[in-house]
């Protein structure tokens, strides 16, 4: 089920509501909710009775310097007081199970009344009394507007220095050249985006690689993007962050985590490019020896020279349709569709029948010559052998073309039945 399919009930303070996968969902809403809100502040939390009442009094601060009419929504999985203590704010609460730091946006979505969506911590670390630059850029025409503590300020120790010298310039390195962006803090947790765009990017991360996934996905979706100072302070005395609660491996798993995701979320750029260049440059080793070995000065491309080229060539063009399958697979724009045209379906099991029939063609020759020796190839077998090279590879090349081309029509099928398929729900009920 997409998020575009949730469908939610008329809610009232204190009524249960059952929600996604059949678990239990409580919205409480306080006595001096607002109408119509422009912006909704969604915040996870859990077990924040320390920080939770000022951080709501902040968004509040923020809200009245902004000039905004906006909701604070917490989506809570405490086991303490912190759910009390939002509420009594004056902060909608959302009751849901601990699932997970991304899942807890998932389940936010259907609630969400803003056109606008301010996301963040409720430990009082990023400052909520500054997000005017956020509705700035939102009113201007963004989509979505990173938060970055490296353009803003950093307070002393509010950062360890693993995360703030190597994990977080690492892993946005890593993404800026995925996806040829130009990121200072993909790990910043205070960020903005439009409600369309989030219901777009369809969020299916459950922890804390939410925040790599909307980032790239914000990418693909080609979402018109901003970056914004953002004030990171330290920890509140007492309080122990969620990382530091996991131990001393949960910087190294979030960080494997999100890499994780930055490589599903971008296989293409692995397969796509460096299989088309693996293709072309097996084809420039293959092509001239079809008929014997060629001199190029000192080098000649010989037998040997030939099975590289074929072999990078097989690589090479898998590679490059599997990045094809891949994108038809992502479809976050329709540029999927210039891969329909590329392998039409007629036209491509023309090409593949011309490759089968001409492969055959070149192996005949030393097929025959194999059954007239008695099933025995004799020593020296000159021409034959390239030809027969050249020959397997033009087959392989059809039966790949054929299957990838069966595959992405496959895919562009499944979705058309998707997307014919008669809908239920009427969304959000208010």
């Amino acid at each position: 089920m997409t998020l575009s399919e949730l469908s939610v009930p008329e809610v009232s303070p204190l009524m249960p509501h059952r929600g996604v996968e059949d678990q239990e969902i409580w919205l409480l809403i306080p006595e001096n909710d607002v109408e119509d809100p422009e912006i909704s502040i969604v915040i996870p939390a859990m077990n924040e009775t320390i920080t939770i009442s000022d951080f709501v009094a902040w968004c509040h601060e923020g809200l009245a310097k902004a000039g905004v009419v906006g909701e604070i929504l917490i989506v809570d999985s405490s086991v303490d007081e912190t759910p009390q203590l939002a509420l009594a704010g004056g902060a909608r609460v959302l009751k849901v199970p601990k699932r997970g730091l991304g899942r807890a946006y998932i389940d936010a979505i259907p609630y969400i009344r803003g056109k606008y969506v301010l996301m963040g911590d409720a430990d009082c670390t990023y400052d909520f009394r500054e997000i005017s630059r956020f509705i700035e850029k939102f009113r201007t025409g963004y989509e979505f507007i990173m938060g970055s503590r490296f353009k803003g300020y950093i307070e002393p120790q509010a950062m360890p220095p693993l995360h703030r010298y190597f994990g977080t310039p690492v892993t946005t390195m890593i993404l800026n050249l995925l996806y040829s962006t130009n990121f200072s803090d993909i790990h910043c947790g205070m960020r903005g985006i439009t409600r369309d765009a989030l219901m777009r990017i369809d969020l299916s991360s459950h922890s804390w690689d939410y925040a790599s996934e909307m980032v790239l996905k914000g990418v693909c979706l080609r979402l018109k993007t901003a970056e914004v100072p953002v004030r990171f302070l330290k920890d509140r005395a007492g309080r122990l962050s969620h990382m530091k609660r996991g131990g001393w491996l949960e910087p190294w798993r979030a960080g494997w985590t999100n890499l994780r995701t930055m490589l599903l979320h971008g296989a293409d750029f692995f397969l796509l490019r460096p299989g088309l260049a693996f293709f072309v440059l097996g084809m420039l080793l293959t092509l001239p020896v079809t008929y014997g070995p060629v001199s190029l000065g000192p080098v000649t491309l010989s037998l040997y020279w030939m099975m590289f080229g074929m072999t990078l060539c097989v690589v090479g063009l898998q590679s490059f349709y599997l990045g094809c399958i891949v994108q038809s697979i992502y479809a976050y724009t329709e540029d999927y569709r210039r891969w329909l045209r590329l392998l039409a379906y007629n036209r491509s099991l023309i090409i593949s029948s011309l490759l089968l029939l001409t492969g055959l063609g070149l192996v005949a020759p030393l097929m025959l010559q194999y059954i007239r020796q008695g099933l025995r190839l004799p020593g020296e077998l000159g021409h034959l052998s390239h030809m027969a090279v050249m020959g397997l590879l033009l087959i392989i090349i059809g039966f790949l073309t054929f299957n990838s081309t069966l595959i992405i029509h496959a895919i562009e099928l499944q979705r058309s039945h998707r997307s014919n398929r008669p809908q239920t729900g009427g969304g959000i009920r208010r």
